[in-house]
C-alpha cells in the first residue's frame, strides 16, 4: 500500500513526531508499505509533487520542532473556485490517483479538516490528524502542538513579568488566538495574569481601566493582562471582524492590543506596555505532553488506515484516543465557554475578563 503525508496551515510543535509514528507504524505493521511526503501541504498536492519518505528520515524527528514536509496555507474557499486547468480540488483529487495513493494523512486545523472532508467526498481516502495551538478544533479535547504553546507562552509571560514589576507598569502581553481563547485562557491561568481578555468574552473598556485603577488604587505596583488577538470591545461583537473600528488600519495594527494600551495608560496614568509574543508560540521542540501525544494520534491513525476506516480524524476523548467522521467535525469549532469552570475558577480567584460581570 502507498500512503500519502500532508502538513498544512500554521506550522506548531509536534508534526515531525506525527510524522514519525505514523510512519513507524506503517512500516512495522502494514507489509510493503510505501510511504512518500508531500510538500507544501495542499499546495503540493496541488502541484502532484511528492518524495520518498524511509525510516532513516524518520530519525530524530520526535524533537524536532517545525515539518520536514513544510507547510503552507491554501485558504478552502479557493477550494472549488474555476481555474485554468479546473479547480484546486481537482487537481488534488487527481493527483492523489495519479500518485497512486491508498491513503493520504493530513495533518493540519479546522481549515485543512475542511479541504479533507472535500476530497473524501471525492472519493480519496483520506485520514486527519488534529493540529492547532489554538486548541479550537471540535470533536478533540485537545489537538497536538497546544499544550507545548501554552509552556511557550507561560514563559514568556513569566519572563516580562520581572520587568513589568520591576518598573511598576501595566502590561498587556497578546498571545495567539483569532476564533478561540483557549491558549490565552489557560496560559494566562498558568502565569498569574490579573485580567484575561479572550474572543468569547467581549470586553468593557470602562470595566477594564476600571480593574487596572482598582489595583493602583490597592496598592498594587503593577498589572499582567494576556489579551488573545482575537479580542473584541463589547460594543463591537455583532460586526465581523472587516468592520470593527476600535483597530487602526492606518497604523497598521491588525489587533486590539496597542489601541488598548495607550486608553489604560491615558485612563489610568500608570505606565502601560504592550508586547506582541507572535512566532515564538509556534516555534520549539514539543514538550514531553505533546510528545506523548503525538505518538499516541500519529500511531492511531496509521492503525485506522491499515484497519481501511477512511474519512475520519483521530480524536482526542478523556484518557482515550478516538475517531470523528470528517463531515461531522468540518467547519466546526470548539470556544471556550464563558459559564466553564476554567472561567468560574478563573473569576473566583480575582482574574478579570474586562466585562461587568
Amino acid at each position: 500500500m502507498k500512503f500519502g503525508i500532508l502538513t498544512s496551515g500554521g506550522d506548531c510543535a509536534g508534526l515531525n513526531a506525527v510524522i514519525r509514528a505514523i510512519g513507524l507504524y506503517l512500516l512495522k505493521n502494514v507489509n510493503n508499505a510505501e510511504i512518500v511526503g508531500i510538500p507544501e501541504g495542499y499546495a503540493g498536492l496541488i502541484r502532484g509533487e511528492s518524495y520518498p519518505l524511509t525510516r532513516e528520515d524518520l530519525e530524530g524527528l520526535l524533537t524536532l520542532g517545525g515539518t520536514i514536509l513544510r507547510t503552507r496555507r491554501t485558504p478552502f474557499k479557493r477550494m472549488t473556485v474555476p481555474e485554468e486547468g479546473g479547480t484546486r480540488l481537482s487537481k488534488m483529487v487527481a493527483n492523489y490517483k495519479k500518485m497512486g495513493l491508498d491513503c493520504l494523512f493530513t495533518l493540519g486545523g479546522a481549515g485543512t479538516h475542511k479541504t479533507a472532508a472535500l476530497l473524501s467526498m471525492e472519493g480519496c481516502n483520506v485520514i486527519g490528524v488534529p493540529k492547532t495551538i489554538d486548541n479550537d478544533i471540535y470533536g478533540t479535547d485537545v489537538t497536538f502542538g497546544f499544550r507545548t504553546a501554552v509552556e511557550v507562552v507561560t514563559d514568556a509571560f513569566d519572563r516580562i513579568e520581572t520587568t513589568t514589576r520591576s518598573h511598576s507598569r501595566t502590561m498587556l502581553v497578546e498571545v495567539m488566538g483569532n476564533k478561540a481563547g483557549w491558549l490565552t485562557l489557560q496560559s494566562g491561568i498558568a502565569a498569574g495574569a490579573h485580567m484575561i481578555l479572550i474572543p468569547e468574552i467581549p470586553f468593557n473598556l470602562d470595566a477594564v481601566c476600571d480593574f487596572v485603577s482598582s489595583r493602583i488604587a490597592a496598592g498594587e505596583t503593577y498589572t499582567m493582562i494576556a489579551v488573545a488577538e482575537g479580542a473584541v470591545l463589547d460594543s463591537e461583537a455583532r460586526f465581523k471582524k472587516e468592520e470593527r473600528v476600535f483597530v487602526r488600519p492606518e497604523q497598521g495594527e491588525a489587533t486590539v492590543t496597542r489601541h488598548l494600551a495607550e486608553v489604560i495608560g491615558a485612563r489610568t496614568g500608570q505606565e502601560t506596555r504592550y508586547s506582541v509574543l507572535g512566532y515564538l508560540q509556534r516555534g520549539g521542540t514539543p514538550c514531553a505532553y505533546d510528545r506523548l501525544l503525538c505518538t499516541r494520534l500519529g500511531g492511531y491513525a496509521a492503525k485506522l488506515a491499515a484497519e481501511g476506516r477512511f474519512g475520519v480524524t483521530a480524536a482526542v476523548s478523556g484518557n482515550n484516543i478516538t475517531f470523528n467522521a470528517l463531515p461531522d467535525i468540518a467547519g466546526k469549532y470548539k470556544f471556550v465557554d464563558p459559564q466553564g469552570e476554567e472561567v468560574a475558577l478563573a473569576r473566583s480567584i480575582g482574574i478579570s475578563f474586562g466585562d461587568r460581570a
